[in-house]
């Protein structure tokens, strides 16, 4: 049996007692195969960015895991120190959402690009050759002059590309891409996205893919889970997901989505997401939800399949043929 790339299974991350009424990740499950762009995509404050940092071993400080996380077979939440710098190093990158605030900006770009091969004992002309050949690849002009700047001579756009560079540097076999087009103009967003993808395609990455824009997520991901208040709440193909969501809060992500084609305004999702401090009873999206009935605040809805899909919601099955 092949091992897949990412499995995550049942993760629950709790903060320290008393900064939070409910877990930040609750019960979530997903995976992603070898060479696959897998999306996860929700509102602000769902636990995507959490469930990221979770494969690197970048927990908030204080809080506490458990379950099952495992990066080619081996679990994250068990791993040595040492085994975790080489991981990160050499096996799993992450593309942050502010590339200003995760670039040092007192020290050259080279030496952001280089560190992780540096560190993993490739000698530093060898190191500045191929750092030269990835920022040229993520299309940066004069990348031997681009290794002698500072962050601050660079644009956005441009800075993302440098934090792509970096991520690629240990030739990584998985991808963490956290919202990586946050902040950018429309044009330099098609732009990275396209370097993204073209690269995850050509090296046989797989890829986890974090945004909040669903269009976005099917236009590049093979499959997609939808997260609300730290659960998956949905999950199937990206094509299925996009023209027959079977989750009332996947349909409202939709509602809410500008399209040229329609003369129709979007519509947001009524009501506000569930904060840290909230813990209510049954389903976390039932205040939100036009089909919510009395049952769906006491009883918590598991995630089953119905119709090739996985779905957390106790209508789910009346609902496929409203």
């Amino acid at each position: 049996m092949t091992t897949r790339l990412l499995e995550i299974e049942n993760l629950n991350v709790r903060l320290a007692a008393g900064r939070a009424a409910r877990p930040i990740l609750d019960g979530v499950s997903l995976h992603v195969e070898r060479g696959e762009a897998v999306g996860l995509v929700g509102e602000s404050g769902s636990g995507k960015s959490v469930t990221c940092r979770s494969v690197l071993g970048l927990l908030p400080e204080g809080s506490q895991a458990a379950g099952s996380l495992r990066v080619d077979g081996e679990d994250i939440l068990t791993m040595s120190s040492n085994r975790l710098r080489e991981l990160r190093r050499r096996d799993v990158s992450m593309i942050f959402q502010d590339p200003r605030a995760s670039i040092n900006p007192i020290r050259r770009i080279g030496d952001f690009v280089t560190e992780g091969m540096r560190a993993g004992g490739v000698p530093q002309k060898d190191a500045l050759k191929r750092a030269e050949e990835l920022l040229e690849s993520v299309g940066i002009r004069e990348p031997r002059a681009a290794l002698r700047s500072y962050p601050h001579e660079f644009s956005g756009g441009m800075l993302q590309r440098v934090m792509i560079a970096g991520a690629l540097a240990g030739g990584p076999r998985l991808l963490l891409a956290d919202e990586p087009t946050t902040a950018l103009d429309v044009t330099t967003q098609a732009e990275v996205i396209s370097i993204i993808t073209r690269l995850q395609a050509e090296r046989d990455m797989g890829m986890l893919f974090v945004t909040h824009d669903l269009e976005l997520a099917a236009a590049i991901c093979d499959r997609i889970y939808v997260m609300y208040a730290g659960r998956i709440v949905e999950a199937q193909s990206a094509e299925r997901l996009f023209s027959r969501p079977r989750h009332p809060y996947t349909s409202g992500l939709l509602a809410a989505t500008p399209r040229l084609e329609s003369d129709q305004p979007p519509h947001g999702v009524p009501g506000r997401p569930v904060s840290l401090a909230e813990a209510p009873d049954g389903c976390a999206f039932a205040a939100r939800c036009a089909h919510a009935r009395p049952g769906c605040t006491e009883d918590e809805p598991v995630q089953r399949e119905i119709d090739a899909a996985q779905v957390a919601c106790l209508r789910a099955e009346e609902l496929i043929h409203d």
